[in-house]
């Protein structure tokens, strides 16, 4: 008895606040941003690349089972943070008919007594965004999540008092996830109900100190336009994508300078992260609304994350038609004149590809890599655009034609170089060999020269 009551008491003496919080906190590490402000870090030091994708209708149409499936494939495939609207509209019901809100109103959040998916009346709308949180943790994945989709604040549904109130309801039950990141806003210009998104932002940041905070703007504009200067802005997110256009408005029809939006960010007075975080879709019509244009293919989600990627930004967001909206048999039709369903669309070529870019970053020295377009002698234009990058002892060009490039050997302040072609389709290098040369060195990489005969040109030195 003496040794039971010894150990009781050892049991109740109070942790350290030190302890305390860690064993209140989740398991994954905590992001943050790097020390040079270009990219992501883990709270160790440690590179995070961000290779997102877009399972926007996650938390209302999958149920448990499929969630997991989900989940299971994008690790496979190397994803590490999903995006997903935690409200897509002040309706929001989920996969078991559960409403997320209490007539509509963002200000009061329904939630039940008790957490038992085995009972119906105690497993709500929010026990089950805590499963899809908890599942995307175990697999190591982070979760970037919209509070609310941003049709709803430009429609009037949502005003500044309100998101305070649901901000802080989002903050209490998720401030203690580390790998959990705030996308405010969702597709909508910044110029449209900006208090709005200033409060939400403001709330979450004072209510969330160690978790990220961006803002998810309209299609073809970025966060910098309106939210450049806000403090609660961590990092910055463009959407390149999605934008409708007329026949003659080639430039927004064919999404050819979503490197441009990196280099405008790069040139702001303020450094943050940024990234791409809507391309257009693979499986999405060229035209959005209008099938008859073609649908964008994996060649072009590999063209937006190689363009954007070495021109500075801090990684790339992937998306599928058919898996943004969670196409499913029992949906009536697909938008965008989408006709797959999510499942299948998980093997879609693109989806396989993108770990090939976040490999190709990850092998090299990483914090100190910057935009090198200086080392292009051939500039092309449209989509013989070339894009370089370089860091400690490598340079790396991107071609997505597979047309000659030209490097000016003085600019790399290297006269002797290893040479390799990477391939982005195959996650493939092949060797060239020992380059040497002051001026101007030209490589060709195999293949008839066309779109998406995409290359790496790999050069090394000490």
């Amino acid at each position: 008895m003496g040794a039971f009551i010894m150990l009781f008491l050892i049991s109740c003496e109070p942790a350290s606040q030190e302890q305390t919080e860690t064993d209140q906190r989740h398991g994954l590490p905590k992001l943050k941003i790097s020390d040079n402000q270009r990219f992501f870090a883990t709270e160790s030091g440690e590179p995070f690349f961000w290779l997102g994708d877009t399972a926007w209708l996650l938390f209302g149409k999958l149920d448990r089972e499929e969630t997991e499936k989900y989940l299971d494939d994008r690790k496979e495939k190397g994803f590490n943070i999903i995006q997903i609207m935690t409200l897509h509209t002040v309706g929001a019901v989920n996969a078991y008919g559960d409403s997320a809100l209490v007539n509509q109103d963002v200000a009061r959040p329904l939630t039940t007594e008790g957490t038992d998916y085995g009972d119906g009346d105690a497993y709500d709308f929010w026990d089950h965004v805590d499963f899809v949180i908890d599942k995307a943790e175990e697999r190591g994945i982070y979760v970037a999540m919209v509070p609310i989709w941003g049709s709803n604040v430009r429609a009037g549904h949502v005003d500044r008092d309100q998101v305070e109130i649901y901000g802080k309801f989002l903050s209490d039950r998720y401030g203690n996830r580390n790998h959990i990141v705030w996308l405010n806003g969702g597709d909508v210009p910044g110029s449209d109900s900006t208090e709005v998104w200033n409060r939400l932002g403001e709330t979450l940041r004072a209510n969330n100190p160690d978790q990220l905070i961006t803002f998810h703007p309209r299609g073809r504009t970025q966060s910098s336009d309106w939210f450049a200067d806000e403090d609660w802005m961590d990092f910055h997110m463009f959407q390149s994508g999605h934008r409708r256009y007329d026949q003659d408005d080639t430039e927004k029809a064919y999404g050819e300078d979503n490197w441009r939006y990196v280099k405008a960010d790069y040139d702001l007075d303020r450094r943050m992260p940024t990234l791409d975080g809507e391309p257009s879709y693979e499986g999405i019509p060229i035209g959005l609304h209008d099938p008859k244009e073609g649908f964008w293919d994996d060649n072009a989600v590999r063209r937006y994350g190689y363009w954007s990627v070495f021109a500075g930004a801090a990684g790339y967001t992937y998306g599928h038609s058919a898996i943004m909206q969670m196409h499913r048999p029992i949906d009536e039709t697909g938008a965008y004149g989408n006709e797959m369903y999510w499942t299948e669309a998980l093997d879609a070529p693109g989806a396989s590809q993108m770990i090939h870019l976040k490999n190709l970053m990850l092998d090299f020295d990483y914090f100190d890599r910057e935009p090198a377009q200086e080392l292009v002698a051939n500039q092309g234009e449209r989509y013989d655009y070339l894009v370089a990058t370089k860091g400690k002892g490598y340079a790396l060009i991107y071609t997505y034609t597979g047309r000659d490039i030209a490097i000016n050997m003085d600019e790399l302040g290297r006269n002797e170089v290893e040479a390799k072609w990477f391939n982005p389709r195959t996650g493939e290098y092949s060797n060239i060999g020992r380059m040497s040369g002051d001026r101007v060195q030209e490589f060709k990489p195999d293949g008839e020269e066309q779109d998406g005969n995409d290359w790496v040109l790999v050069l090394t030195y000490e």
